[in-house]
């Protein structure tokens, strides 16, 4: 079912390869016979069946930038890891490339599941999830689909289906802007159609970012474009096509969180525009639910959006490692 893809074999990453684990690529498909890329980690001299935790995002990031990271830091802390590329990104399959789709991406956390459940060093029954931006709520919303998940973090999170529904800060949450919105899009679609290609939407703003851009803009900015430009990240390049996101704005992805039986970790940057994506996602979480006693919000204190993907004093690696060990036993 896998197709052969030409894989980058030297170290390209965004982040100091450790001495402390042993790291290869690895691939796996998923049900829509999507061939998916990943860097797999593993502690050195390990023994025996590991703990696993499969690792995504951020949202338009590819492996060599922050999943990565979280992966070969939790595989120096005693588990095994993946960081994989989502479908139609990075070193993964899927054309047209740059799309998304809440199905989709969804699947490819559950491919990650099926193919870590059957390693030789693995406990089957010891599997957890990291989602980093816009995979922080895809993973909410796997931890609610997927039963072989253990334990769940989501780390500076977007819900992606909300902010393309109703813009950022629910500013466009209105049916006039949500209809102008869609008629844009479709419009879009022709015009691909007709072309033969699908137009870019443009990635992250070159450096130095402009003095009168939002600063959420300047934070993403100097991230993709200066200390963790990577030549295969679309946000560091042209950007995720048009109309790659559209079928996010009527197909919400939280719905059943409060159904989510097992331990869940969300983690925030109090400065970070995106605070409230975390805030919310929590407060619905346990509103109404039977299983609180295992759900945890935790907010850094004056850290913003992009600490959470590459800033090693405060990224919460000790919490995280704590929340692994003691949800999956």
């Amino acid at each position: 079912m896998s197709e052969t893809l030409e894989l980058i074999q030297e170290w390209d990453k965004t982040f100091a390869k450790s001495e402390k684990v042993n790291h290869r690529k690895v691939t796996f498909h998923n049900r829509y016979g999507m061939t998916l890329v990943a860097d797999m980690y593993v502690p050195k001299n390990a023994e025996g069946k590991l703990p696993a935790i499969a690792v995504c995002g951020p949202f338009g990031a590819v492996k060599e930038q922050a999943s990565g990271l979280y992966a070969q830091t939790m595989a120096e802390r005693g588990f095994l890891t993946i960081a994989f590329d989502p479908s139609f990104t990075g070193e993964s399959s899927g054309t047209p490339r740059y799309m998304a789709s809440p199905d989709i991406n969804t699947e490819d956390f559950q491919a990650a599941i099926d193919f870590l459940s059957i390693q030789e060093n693995v406990d089957s029954e010891k599997i957890g999830i990291i989602g980093i931006c816009g995979w922080g709520g895809m993973a909410l919303n796997v931890a609610a689909l997927d039963t072989r998940i253990k334990a769940t973090v989501a780390s500076t999170m977007y819900d992606m289906t909300r902010v393309n529904a109703n813009g950022y800060f629910d500013e466009g949450d209105n049916e006039e802007t949500r209809y102008n919105n869609k008629v844009a899009l479709n419009a879009q679609r022709i015009t691909d159609y007709k072309n033969g290609n699908y137009e870019l939407g443009g990635g992250c703003l070159e450096l130095p970012v402009p003095e009168d851009a939002p600063f959420y803009v300047k934070d993403y900015s100097e991230y993709y474009k200066g200390r963790a430009y990577h030549s295969r990240s679309l946000n560091s390049n042209g950007g995720w096509n048009k109309i790659g996101c559209m079928s996010f704005i009527n197909q919400p992805i939280l719905k059943y969180s409060n159904e989510i039986r097992t331990a869940v970790l969300v983690i925030h940057g109090e400065k970070a525009h995106s605070c409230y994506f975390s805030k919310d996602a929590y407060k619905n979480m346990i509103t109404n639910s039977k299983y609180t006693d295992n759900k945890e919000l935790m907010i850094i204190p004056n850290a913003v959006h992009t600490d959470l993907y590459d800033n090693m004093e405060v990224i919460p690696f000790d919490k995280m490692e704590e929340f692994f060990n003691e949800n999956l036993k």
